[in-house]
């Protein structure tokens, strides 16, 4: 899927949202709200209103890790963004060119053999291509954890203003992996959450179930479908999304990292069950869902491949119709912008669609 539409530099979030004005915090985020093609607008702090007792919000609960580490190839600068840990100790990588504001294109890479040379001494050795921009490597010593909290520093592009720490990529639902594992860039969908917003929304009855899918880097000019990435749906999770499937509440995927992981622990039968492995599911129109009801997601770029799963979550003309309003009320994109609620459709009468719907 491709949406026919352009995305003007200057609606690109360029700081987080409790850095544009005083007092204000991370859920300082428009809310689209899309129900088929009904499309409402609200603040992000309305959220626990436009839900409902029984609801589900699947949560990922992976780390962002400070995947970016300086280094050299040879007498020239690269930033290596450390992607994903295989099961072999090799990590896959990606190297990109540096400007001063982030990074800028993705380097090709290669051949195979090449060395680049790192902090501290380190070497990491390009072994095996896994796409056009990525690469299975390995890492003298093979201990990228430590390198990456000693050296490392969050993946920024160039559209945002500045460095930022590590807390500001945490969302707060984190929680520290017992082996150091996280994701390269963060499940940024949940970053508006606060815990004030997470307590008013069990107070009115709203439920969450964790999981954990570890994201790869997802290049702002690279677009193809995600590669397999690590997930684990638990036994406690997965018995409450059955749960929830089975009486009146929705599903309500935080992310589309969520969306991967637990379709990729659903059957045929669209029962969950616990698993934890790795998943090369890409969830698109014609395999469909079997679990979740709705997605709250960011905005993403016309040639997103994730579009694909919004797609297959609401269907094609609710993300039009969406995209559409999104440009015209002037949206924040990428991870520090506005964020889209993806609901089904209800009928015209109905007690949620406000005043607001258009």
């Amino acid at each position: 899927m491709t949406l026919t539409v352009r995305v003007p530099g200057e609606l690109s979030a360029r700081v987080p949202a409790e850095q544009r004005g005083p007092g204000l915090d991370r859920d300082a985020v428009r809310l689209l709200v899309s129900r088929g093609t009904a499309v409402s607008h609200h603040s992000f702090g309305e959220l626990p209103r436009l839900l409902r007792a029984g609801d589900l919000l699947v949560v990922n609960t992976s780390p962002t890790l400070a995947a970016a580490v300086d280094g050299r190839i040879g007498h020239a600068r690269v930033v290596v963004h450390f992607s994903t840990r295989g099961d072999d100790g090799r990590w896959a990588v990606e190297l990109r060119d540096p400007d001063g504001k982030g990074t800028t294109r993705a380097r090709a890479g290669g051949p195979a053999g090449t060395e680049v040379r790192l902090p501290g001494d380190g070497r990491l050795v390009l072994e095996e291509a896994v796409s056009e921009r990525l690469w299975w490597a390995r890492v003298d010593g093979g201990e990228v954890i430590g390198l990456l909290r000693e050296h490392g520093r969050p993946i920024r592009y160039s559209y945002t203003e500045r460095d930022q720490p590590l807390s500001v990529y945490q969302t707060v639902f984190a929680l520290p992996s017992p082996d150091g594992s996280g994701s390269a860039e963060m499940p940024s969908a949940a970053r508006p959450f606060t815990a004030r917003l997470v307590a008013e929304l069990v107070s009115r009855g709203v439920q969450f179930a964790p999981v954990t899918l570890h994201t790869g880097v997802a290049s702002a000019e690279a677009h193809e479908p995600p590669y397999p990435e690590r997930f684990s749906v638990p036994e406690a999770s997965a018995r409450l999304i059955n749960a929830v499937k089975a009486g009146d509440g929705r599903v309500v995927a935080v992310g589309t990292t969520a969306v991967r992981a637990v379709e990729s622990a659903a059957g045929a039968d669209g029962v969950v069950r616990a698993r934890a492995g790795w998943t090369d599911l890409v969830v698109t129109p014609e395999r469909g869902v079997r679990v979740v009801d709705g997605l709250l997601t960011g905005l993403h770029e016309p040639e997103a491949s994730h579009l694909l799963m919004l797609e297959a979550v609401a269907g094609r003309a609710a993300i039009d119709r969406g995209y559409e309003e999104a440009l015209r009320r002037h949206y924040l994109w990428h991870e520090f912008g506005d964020v889209h609620l993806l609901l089904p459709q209800e009928g015209p009468h109905a007690e949620h669609c406000s005043r607001n719907c258009r």
